[in-house]
């Protein structure tokens, strides 16, 4: 095995957290490290280990661009979400869609804003909590990073070995592992301020206990208490009012059957409460400058408007079982996953419904009723796999093996707004609402519609690698895939179209192949190259809301533009890469430039007025790009490391006539969410205190550039917003023009600590220390005639974090 032989102290803990992980784990080990393999593994100095290829390795090994951020990088950074950790990692974007509905993109692969609407569209990257996967499009799982090993970042493509939703690449939370005849535990306790006003606090442990001389538990718990930032007018104002929870925990146990033969049952359970979003308006039809018969509102930095308060539920549950046991050389694992989720996410949606009912020329008494839009989402899941590989170092190194899942999912939408019915059936005759409910009971809800969906996938995968020579290995791997797609649709109330229990199925087959080659100059300096395929399974749109395009009217623009979008394809994506490694005393540097070739890549947008959005497939687009990832040593405790990308993402094709304005699909136009360029750097000093301390001083300075949430943003752009308005303000006056390009924006985190040899640490730190208030991605209801704004950053924070280890 070769070392990665950096000489930093980050690196150095993650060793010792790594261990020797037995031959083809997901985690660190899905066995547990032995306390005589965790003495042998501090002797082997600076070594991360990682298990990308279903098999352990040193990042410096792996044949493709990978990224692992440690648990001392994880610490140090005061990384608390997936998104503070994008950041760091080269070619990674977040886009911030509100509390738990982040979307992630690798390499400039996006098809743009995926919203709480569409339950159909399939995730672009997936994320997977050691061996079992939990990426759901918009709604992956916001994980606490408390006790992990790593979080590991698979660029490119990765549907050999971990299937559909690894189009773009993987991302893997790596949970540390319960350690046999180890007694040991961590006490974490945070304060900190946000935006100089609401506190935020968090409490979390972690204790890992022998269980006699073959077992071991490890259990993980935690409280974390978010402070809000965003302040809101209105009947339902308040002062920061998209505040939050999180708490949850996991308990694994670990049993060694027999010598070579290790399980692992596991439980996790999380919930998220978000009091609010982190909105900030500059349009909404309740509080905007144009009014004349209402008070003219101007809303402010990090404010909205709200007739009624909202919230963000996100509830999960993940059991899984984990067998690993080796014979005659052959290492077998087999993976159990169990999951269960339950989402809410309740919006105020006053201005949406009042904005229909204006285009349908119902009364002001219409208009002006509070209206709560709640989406649910319940999900159960199960999946099964099973790999044998080759256990041993030997020329030809192998791994084969069979997946299995199925996923039960089921949507549900709900508008309650009371008084609802009388307002309208005074104008549209009596009755009316109760004529078009098609079987919901709460006539005041003009929509409500279930889609229940059930997806199952069958798969078999391959991976060999061979060692022509000493230095040159080639890698080929394939996997053959087979989807099943079935859902029910079912609408009513006066926005909906009434649709009776329509049923859709879709169905995919097909193989992912991919080959690589790795060829050791020396031992400082790896060279690798891959071809790569990945794919995305296609789906059904839902009905357009038809009723609602164009005021009503029955052949209206946006009607016939966006009628005929029923079903859309699968996406595919071919990457071809080629990369450096080198290695040496006191440095690293990794390398790679990347071209990706998409066929029909699933773009999502909003149907105009509809209030609707539909996927589509773009024939051709691609990205391409160069990746860096730096470190150094120059002096004994100073540790420096730079990470940056720039990538070119856009469409190859021109969509004909109207179609190109509408969407934003024009040849040379960008893919969304992805900045062009994008790098982080961060530096560290530690030097000792007395003989028993060691303290350090950390800072990190971060580039995101400009991005459009949506592709139709380049079209038009600054783009003005015509809203109809119900009080005063004629069409011509009432009107709002925003640039649609997101700016860039820059972060700057500090800290300082101490770590005590009796285990004991302190930092304090201030995040966002310039107090930027970053946009992350433009929010639009309805085309803009009920509310512009935008999601945006964490302000300037204070904190303080003591952590007790024993």
């Amino acid at each position: 095995m070769k070392l990665f032989n950096l000489h930093n102290r980050r690196t150095t803990r993650a060793a010792l957290l790594a261990g020797c992980a037995l031959a083809v784990s997901a985690a660190v080990s899905t066995a547990p490290v032995a306390a005589q393999e965790a003495e042998q593994a501090s002797s082997d100095k600076d070594i991360i280990i990682v298990t990308a290829t279903k098999r352990d390795s040193t990042i410096q090994d792996v044949p493709f661009s990978i990224n692992a951020q440690t648990q001392e990088d994880i610490q140090r950074s005061g990384a608390v979400t997936l998104e503070d950790l994008s950041r760091n990692v080269a070619g990674l974007s977040v886009q911030n869609l509100g509390p738990g509905q982040s979307q992630v993109s690798v390499r400039g692969v996006s098809a743009g804003q995926v919203v709480r609407d569409q339950p159909g569209v399939k995730e672009q990257v997936g994320v997977y909590l050691d061996e079992s996967v939990i990426s759901l499009s918009l709604f992956t799982p916001d994980l606490d990073l408390f006790d992990l090993n790593r979080v590991e970042t698979l660029r490119g493509p990765q549907g050999t070995l971990f299937g559909s939703g690894s189009v773009g690449g993987t991302i893997r939370y790596i949970t540390n592992q319960p350690a046999i005849g180890v007694t040991e535990g961590l006490v974490e306790a945070n304060v900190n301020l946000v935006d100089g006003d609401d506190l935020g606090y968090h409490l979390k442990g972690m204790v890992n206990v022998p269980l006699g001389d073959s077992a071991a538990v490890r259990a993980v718990g935690y409280f974390t208490e978010y402070g809000g930032f965003i302040d809101a007018q209105g009947p339902a104002g308040g002062e920061d009012v998209n505040g939050g929870q999180r708490y949850g925990g996991r308990i694994a146990v670990a049993f060694e059957a027999a010598p070579d033969v290790t399980i692992t049952p596991r439980l996790v359970y999380q919930k998220i409460e978000a009091d609010g979003f982190n909105r900030q308006e500059i349009f909404n039809l309740y509080a905007n400058p144009f009014t004349t018969t209402r008070p003219a509102v101007q809303l402010g930095e990090r404010e909205q408007y709200l007739l009624l308060r909202e919230a963000f539920v996100d509830e999960t549950w993940i059991g899984d079982l984990v067998i690993d046991a080796t014979w005659d050389g052959i290492n077998v694992v087999s993976v159990t996953s169990y999951t269960n989720r339950d989402i809410l996410v309740s919006r105020d949606a006053s201005a949406l419904t009042g904005s229909v009912s204006v285009d349908l020329g119902y009364p002001d008494a219409a208009v002006l009723l509070p209206s709560n839009l709640r989406d649910t989402t319940e999900l159960e899941s199960f999946t099964q796999e099973v790999r044998l590989a080759s256990a041993y170092d030997a020329p030809f190194q192998w791994v084969i093996g069979g997946f299995f899942s199925d996923t039960s999912r089921f949507y549900r939408q709900r508008l309650p707004t009371p008084g609802y019915a009388a307002a309208t059936d005074a104008t549209l005759g009596a009755g009316t609402s109760a004529a078009v409910a098609n079987g919901f009971p709460n006539l005041d809800s003009p929509f409500n519609s279930d889609l229940p969906y059930d997806i199952t996938q069958f798969a078999i995968f391959g991976e060999g690698t061979y060692a022509l020579t000493d230095a040159f290995d080639v890698t080929v791997g394939a996997r053959y895939y087979d989807f099943k797609e079935e859902r029910v649709i079912t609408s009513g109330g006066l926005f909906a179209n009434g649709d009776t229990g329509q049923r859709d199925t879709t169905r995919s087959d097909g193989f992912s192949p991919r080959i690589l080659l790795s060829y050791d100059v020396s031992d400082a300096l790896t060279l690798n190259a891959q071809a790569s395929k990945g794919f995305r399974l296609g789906g059904v749109n839902d009905p357009l809301n038809a009723i609602l395009c164009d005021g009503g009217a029955p052949n209206g623009p946006d009607r016939q533009l966006f009628g005929g979008f029923q079903d859309y394809s699968d996406e595919t994506l071919w990457n071809y890469e080629v990369g450096a490694k080198a290695q040496g005393s006191g440095f690293y540097a990794n390398v790679a430039g990347f071209y990706n070739d998409i066929k029909n890549l699933q773009v999502t947008l909003d149907a105009g007025s509809c209030s609707s959005r539909i996927v589509f497939n773009v024939p051709e687009a691609h990205s391409m790009g160069v990746e860096a990832e730096v470190g150094l040593t120059p002096v004994d405790g100073l540790d420096l490391v730079f990470s940056g990308s720039w990538i070119e993402a856009e469409f190859d094709t021109t969509l004909p006539g109207a179609l190109t304005t509408a969407t934003g699909i024009r040849e040379g136009n960008r893919l969304p969410s992805v900045p062009e360029f994008q790098f982080s750097a961060s530096g560290s000093y530690e030097w000792p205190v007395g003989d028993a301390a060691d303290a350090y001083l950390s800072a990190s300075f971060t580039h995101v550039g400009s991005r459009f949430t949506q592709p139709a943003d380049q079209e038009n752009n600054p783009r003005t917003f015509v809203h109809g308005l119900p009080f005063g303000g004629a069409p011509a006056t009432a009107s709002t023009t925003v640039d649609l390009e997101l700016p860039d924006y820059q972060l700057l985190n500090l800290s300082a600590g101490v770590d005590f040899d009796s285990g004991l640490s302190l930092v304090a730190y201030v995040n966002n220390v310039f107090d930027e208030n970053a946009l992350l991605s433009f929010d639009r209801e309805r085309g803009g005639r009920a509310r512009l704004g935008y999601r945006v950053g964490t302000p300037r924070t204070f904190g303080l974090t003591a952590r007790q280890s024993f």
